[in-house]
């Protein structure tokens, strides 16, 4: 599927209704987001991994040219190809994300008329930069994930991905050694920057890394069929 980036006719016609038009219960939608190299695919991969065997699960990636993410987890086998739909932004992906959400909605419904009833559908967007975030219109909730080789100031800088993300998740912890980043420093940036909201330090090498991610998006899911 391809954005087309100079039509906006649909995107004043955005809902978040948590019904679709037959009544039914939509699926939860998460949406990952964060700089290129952070880790977003393979994230999404080890979601799909910890979560597939008792939850109907799918996917929609954004990248700006290519399927490349989306064939990333077809070679990986995280699901069945037809629960994985691409989405091919034609510019910076936060466009497809938060201001033309058109392309996303679409590859979404899609999903969830041929492979539904879903339970979640997750939401990867292209690289971007600190500022990305997704419009509540797409997603009900979302993740920003950086990672420690992109610089231990990172949390500090803040931006709204860093800022507002439901769940920050400072990701290959394993890398901290090899590129000096201190990860106390990274922990204490992060929580200075966003209060409350929850932070987690990750490395998806380890046995069970996603475990922490994975642990929240349970809880999210609980909430959303309570």
């Amino acid at each position: 599927m391809h954005l087309d980036t100079h039509h906006h006719d649909h995107a004043a016609a955005v809902s978040a209704d948590a019904r679709r038009p037959d009544g039914n219960r939509r699926a939860l939608r998460i949406g990952l987001g964060g700089p290129v190299g952070s880790g977003k695919t393979a994230m999404v991969a080890a979601l799909c991994g910890a979560l597939r065997e008792r939850h109907s699960i799918a996917v929609v990636t954004n990248d700006i040219y290519t399927r490349e993410d989306a064939d990333f987890l077809l070679r990986a086998a995280v699901l069945p190809p037809e629960r994985i739909q691409a989405v091919e932004t034609g510019a910076c992906p936060h466009t497809a994300i938060r201001d033309d959400i058109s392309a996303n909605l679409e590859a979404v419904e899609d999903l969830e008329d041929a492979v539904g009833p879903l339970d979640l559908i997750l939401i990867e967007s292209g690289g971007d930069n600190l500022t990305a975030t997704f419009s509540r219109g797409l997603v009900d909730a979302q993740v920003f994930v950086i990672d420690v080789a992109g610089g231990d100031d990172i949390p500090r800088k803040g931006g709204p991905g860093v800022t507002t993300a439901d769940l920050l998740v400072v990701n290959k912890t394993d890398l901290a050694p090899f590129v000096g980043s201190d990860l106390s420093r990274m922990a204490d940036d992060a929580r200075r920057q966003r209060g409350e909201l929850p932070v987690v330090l990750v490395s998806l090498r380890e046995p069970d890394g996603v475990r922490p991610v994975a642990d929240w998006v349970r809880a999210r899911l609980a909430d959303w069929t309570a």
